[in-house]
């Protein structure tokens, strides 16, 4: 079976969409208005009272390929819309290409453009030019056929089988948080109720200005917020002396502002700094490791009660108030060695599941690397 390697722009049209300004983009009206943004999601739609050309609006069946951020093909199912600018709608030529097919290429080629863009890219985009000439595989529209319909055949088996590690892993995270939540529930023999506030030392951030940043990397270290959690370096102020407010290591790291509201860690360094948007508890009344456990089952409760701010967050009385049943301290030692075991366990559990998820995304690219250089068709016996 012959394989012809043609421009892209030999076998289809490449229309770009419409630039918006601002005051165009309304919070109502006839068209919704298909930005990069929406793309891969359903969430933050703008729309449009303008009355446009035909080829600047898109409908179910039509294959479109976002260029710049989100990046890649797809077939529209969403209704009509007005396609954006950072959209080409994709015409084809039937005598030379099928929709789907040029779909399942375009879906392997840009993972050779992002190469070709280099490794640290975050805003991978290509201009009309050099994909309109971009060499591309086509073999006739009947071996296109069959390439999709085997395609179809192995990828729906592939979704399927990945769904159910999907689900395998949230049910294991599931699992767990139900085991925690049971846990911190129960009241045996001997368990009292305490607040927070009274088995632990609650430590407030700080706000360090610009000036007091080192780019130099020596002085004290300063964690900003959840985004610097797990990190070796945190940023370094020029500081040279500790400040009063600071966490060391055994802290129990909570996020009281912003977006992370409720998440937390564990403080490994030996004293740092900390932001405002975080909160260090200190246990002085109980195990560490137990009021970890505990206030990880939390989170949602923090993010209900930051809900509906402009800048979400939780106070220190959030933090401190919160009431929990424990035992003796020595029942904590033993307590705290049963849930570790059990997130060991999960842990393992968990890891299973994500390399399942990781060797099924292998192999549905290696399928396409098949596909497209014409070793999938004779795995099957159907070309020569």
């Amino acid at each position: 079976m012959s394989w012809a390697n043609l421009k892209l722009s030999d076998v289809c049209r490449l229309i770009n969409g419409r630039a918006y300004k601002k005051h165009e983009m309304l919070s109502e009206g006839p068209y919704p208005l298909l930005r990069v943004g929406n793309f891969f999601t359903n969430r933050g739609w703008f729309y449009s009272d303008m009355e446009l050309g035909a080829d600047k609006y898109c409908d179910n069946g039509d294959l479109l390929y976002a260029w710049s951020a989100s990046f890649g093909p797809r077939i529209w199912e969403g209704g009509k819309v007005i396609y954006h600018y950072h959209i080409w709608k994709i015409e084809i030529d039937d005598e030379l290409v099928d929709k789907n097919y040029l779909y399942y290429l375009l879906d392997w080629d840009k993972e050779l453009i992002k190469s070709e863009q280099g490794t640290g890219t975050t805003m991978v985009h290509v201009t009309k030019g050099s994909m309109e000439s971009r060499i591309l595989p086509f073999p006739n529209v009947e071996e296109q056929k069959r390439i999709v319909a085997i395609l179809d055949q192995a990828f729906a088996d592939i979704d399927k089988a990945r769904a159910t590690a999907e689900r395998n892993l949230k049910n294991a995270r599931e699992l767990f948080d139900s085991y925690l939540q049971q846990v911190f529930s129960q009241r045996g023999e001997g368990w009292e109720i305490y607040n927070l506030g009274n088995l632990c030392e609650l430590i407030s951030g700080q706000h360090i200005d610009a000036k007091d940043y080192n780019s130099e990397r020596t002085g004290i270290g300063y964690l900003t917020g959840p985004s610097d959690f797990g990190q070796i370096y945190p940023v370094v102020t020029k500081w040279t002396e500790h400040p009063k407010r600071t966490a060391i290591k055994g802290d129990i790291l909570i996020t009281v502002k912003g977006s992370g509201v409720g998440k937390i860690n564990v403080m490994n360094d030996k004293e740092l700094a900390i932001s405002r948007q975080l909160m260090a508890i200190r246990p002085t009344n109980a195990k560490g490791e137990i009021l970890y456990w505990f206030v990880s089952t939390q989170y949602q409760y923090f993010q209900s009660l930051a809900n509906g701010a402009a800048i979400p967050g939780i106070s220190r009385g959030d933090v401190l108030d919160l009431k929990l049943c424990l035992p003796d301290m020595k029942s904590q030692v033993n307590l705290g060695k049963d849930i570790s075991e059990f997130d060991s366990g999960i842990i393992a559990l968990k890891k299973i599941y994500e390399g399942k998820i990781i060797a099924l995304d292998e192999l549905k690219k290696s399928i396409l690397q098949k596909a497209f250089t014409g070793e999938l068709t004779k795995s099957k016996g159907i070309a020569a």
